[in-house]
C-alpha cells in the first residue's frame, strides 16, 4: 500500500511506445519534474520565471487537445502496425460440408 503513490507516478511519468507520450504530458501538455529535482536545484527548476511560466503553461493547455489527437492517431497507427503483424501469421482455412477434420476430443 505504501509502494502505490510511487508505481502510479512511475506509470504516468513513462513514455507509451503505442503515442509516443506520457499520460502525465497528455494530461497537463508539460513535462513532470521527478521528486529528485524538487530538492535538488537544478537548471530547470531554478531559471524558472513564474509569470512566464504561468503563460507558457496556460498555452500548453490551451493546445493539449491538439496534442491528444495528434496522440490517437499515432496511437492508431501503433494498432493498426500491430494488427498488421498478427495477421500476417495466421493461415486463412476454409472447410467444406464433408472434409474430414482432426478433432481432439480430451473426455476421452
Amino acid at each position: 500500500m505504501e509502494e502505490l503513490p510511487h508505481v502510479l507516478w512511475a506509470h504516468r511519468t513513462m513514455i507509451k511506445s503505442s503515442n509516443g507520450d506520457t499520460p502525465f504530458s497528455l494530461t497537463y501538455r508539460t513535462k513532470a519534474i521527478i521528486p529528485t529535482e524538487i530538492g535538488m536545484p537544478t537548471i530547470r527548476t531554478s531559471e524558472v520565471d513564474q509569470v512566464q511560466n504561468n503563460e507558457a503553461l496556460q498555452i500548453n493547455l490551451d493546445l493539449l487537445e491538439e496534442r491528444k489527437e495528434e496522440a490517437a492517431i499515432r496511437e492508431a497507427k501503433s494498432k493498426a502496425k500491430m494488427e498488421k503483424c498478427y495477421n500476417a501469421k495466421v493461415r486463412n482455412t476454409s472447410f467444406k460440408p464433408g472434409d474430414l477434420v482432426y478433432r481432439n476430443n480430451d473426455a476421452s
